[in-house]
């Protein structure tokens, strides 16, 4: 994923540009799912979790499926050149030291916790740090705030940490990294 080409049969491919993978997963044990290495967990920006729709979004995805398929007609919003722009306008928004310190700080408690056998690598650390400035731009400004570090601790570490066998309870391993991570966020102080 991070070269950005692929490789088949000895000939390799360039792949286009805005590169950009997304991935679901099922849930645990159903046929078709196979845990990935830490190596490759880690090259995923982020883990959203969807979860369910509500009842009425549910009735209303049949509703909008009883004549015809809506995704049929769905039309783009963006050029793959508007990508490419956004991109390199997220690169623009500033981020005081401050907050890379803040950062940094979060980054080095899982680094140190015993309750994690594995904390968060230098590109989970990169990734954490690009999020927060795409996080700004999408709420229109032009830097970034302690809020947005810890708005994208969860989503952008926890998929990458290992709770150490002694911690670990019957919870799933993202519950208790998630958990690991409130507890961390809990013990640094944000910078005003």
């Amino acid at each position: 994923m991070a070269e950005r080409q692929v490789t088949v049969e000895g000939t390799t491919h360039a792949l286009p540009q805005p590169f950009i993978v997304l991935a679901t997963q099922n849930p645990i044990e159903h046929h078709g799912t196979y845990p990935l290495p830490e190596s490759q967990i880690d090259r995923f920006m982020l883990r959203l979790r969807i979860g369910y729709p509500g009842a009425r979004d549910e009735k209303q995805m049949l509703r909008d499926r009883e004549h015809a398929e809506p995704l049929d007609a769905v039309e783009p919003v963006m050029t793959a050149a508007d990508v490419l722009e956004l991109q390199s306008a997220v690169s623009e928004v500033s981020v005081d030291d401050a907050i890379v310190d803040y950062l940094m700080r979060v980054v080095s408690a899982t680094r140190s916790s015993e309750m994690l056998d594995l904390g968060v690598s230098p590109r989970g650390t990169l990734s954490l740090f690009r999020a927060a400035q795409a996080l700004a731009l999408t709420e229109e400004r032009t830097y970034c705030l302690p809020d947005d570090i810890k708005r994208l601790v969860i989503p952008v570490f926890a998929h990458r940490l290992t709770v150490s066998s002694r911690y670990s309870s019957a919870m799933r391993r993202s519950e208790e990294a998630e958990t690991v991570l409130h507890e961390i966020l809990k013990t640094i102080s944000v910078p005003l």
